[in-house]
């Protein structure tokens, strides 16, 4: 039996018979209820298997006040609902008489509604605004991430896990062991896993996983990262998806392809035309031209997002588009007919993946809704273009900044409908926050240029 029930093929009742039976053949004894709080990271709470009749009827409540951008303390509980596709049991647990599973759940407010503060339900609304317009999301994530070694405490050093380049095999590759590993927990979850490799970088990787329906996407993308970060730890390794961890070389991305399905028609594949797109998948990438500095606080959360962001290491920085231009913010993949999508380049791992696809997903409908024209394709490399050269040929930049991001996102009513009210609110105070933070903190940089000097 498939320990990981697929969205959409099986009846709630089905489901949780099917739970059961692999409850009892599995001898699982501890069930995880994870969420996301509002920057992604990966919540959860353990109860045992007997509980799962209270579990699956929603009834374990939580303190919302304690998690980041949740609840005031005045009107903090709150319940978690699973959802019972993203059942799974937990591979590194299994020992003979013993596992432990986990549920993805959704937050709900006591009176059984949407509670507006969880992400997951920021991109459930999302996906039912295109519903609603006839179409269903797919989305397909590619998440890099470093190897760091870790000291004697088990805390990351600076000192990466490897010398080796792109596509490089071992023995110079010293990452080979731990991506097996990974990969064999991922595919035992129910991942279907296409390829595992070194990544440009030294002690970079990348294990990518098939595209799926734009909340499986999601799930998957918050589980990929706690499995890879689990895993390595048991190698003595330490996992990071921060966007920028080393001076001097590539930093680490989350390309993001997006299409727009009609039934089992793909809505951005159309034959007749030069780059075989069709009017829907223009008008959906000038959507996102026309949005992408308003939401990179979303997409590039982090101070460090923007040090990644910066001619010459591969990372798009300028606001243009072309089929094959990798210099370029989105690019349009070969492969046609059902594979036809939009790769926007920017996004980077640390993002939460259910508020990027929402803001991708709205940004691409109001470019479809309001029938926008896509400018002409850029096809030159922009990185070795001159400032004259891009002004002539109209291409702007992204942010440079956290603090510009924020600025774009504070006076954005796209992004404040594509979030909601509540989500909105504390995600500008937090990323405000944490800018004032760094901004006031005395930084190794200055200590060195600085304090003999002056």
């Amino acid at each position: 039996m498939n320990e990981t029930l697929t969205p959409n093929t099986v009846t709630i009742p089905s489901a949780l018979e099917q739970i059961k039976e692999t409850i009892n053949e599995k001898s699982v004894e501890l069930l995880h209820l994870q969420f996301v709080d509002i920057e992604g990271i990966l919540k959860h709470i353990t109860v045992t298997s007997e509980q799962l009749e209270d579990i699956v009827e929603g009834k374990m409540m939580f303190d919302g006040s304690s998690i980041k951008g949740f609840s005031p303390i005045n009107r903090s509980d709150l319940y978690l609902q699973p959802d019972l596709a993203t059942f799974t049991i937990l591979p590194w647990t299994q020992e003979e008489g013993y596992a432990e599973a986990r549920f993805l759940c959704s937050v709900m407010n006591p009176d059984g509604t949407l509670f507006e503060g969880d992400t997951r339900n920021v991109l459930k609304k999302t996906i039912e605004r295109a519903a609603d317009k006839g179409y269903t999301i797919s989305v397909g994530p590619e998440l890099e991430f470093f190897l760091f070694k870790t000291d004697a405490n088990g805390y990351a050093t600076q000192e990466i896990s490897d010398r080796a380049g792109y596509f490089e095999p071992s023995p110079f590759d010293l990452g080979e062991r731990v991506r097996l590993e990974i990969y064999r927990a991922l595919k035992a979850m129910g991942f279907t896993i296409e390829a595992s490799h070194h990544e440009v970088a030294e002690g970079q990787h990348e294990i990518s996983f098939k595209y799926s329906d734009a909340l499986t996407a999601a799930d998957l993308s918050t589980t990929y990262k706690w499995v890879v970060k689990t895993i390595a730890h048991k190698f003595g390794l330490h996992a990071t998806f921060m966007p920028k961890p080393v001076f001097g070389i590539n930093g680490s991305g989350m390309h993001v392809n997006m299409s727009f399905f009609e039934g089992s028609e793909n809505a951005f594949f159309d034959p007749s035309d030069e780059l075989q797109l069709s009017e829907k998948a223009y008008q959906f990438l000038a959507g996102l031209l026309d949005n992408v500095k308003s939401f990179a606080a979303v997409t590039n959360p982090l101070v460090n997002s923007y040090k990644r962001l910066v001619p010459g290491y591969e990372a798009p920085c300028y606001i243009a588009w072309s089929a094959s231009n990798r210099s370029a913010l989105i690019r349009i993949p070969a492969k046609k007919g059902l594979a036809t999508r939009v790769e926007l380049r920017c996004p980077d791992p640390s993002s939460n993946p259910y508020l990027t696809f929402a803001v991708i997903a709205a940004a691409g409908l109001d470019g479809i809704e309001k029938g926008l024209e896509a400018p002409a394709p850029i096809n030159e490399d922009i990185f070795h273009m001159t400032e004259e050269q891009r002004a002539i040929l109209g291409i702007d930049n992204l942010p440079g900044s956290l603090t510009e991001a924020i600025k774009e996102l504070e006076s954005s009513d796209f992004v404040y409908n594509a979030l909601g009210e509540h989500v909105y609110s504390e995600y500008v105070a937090a990323k405000k926050a944490e800018w004032d933070s760094y901004r006031t903190a005395v930084h190794a940089w200055e200590i060195e240029n600085y304090q003999s000097k002056f």
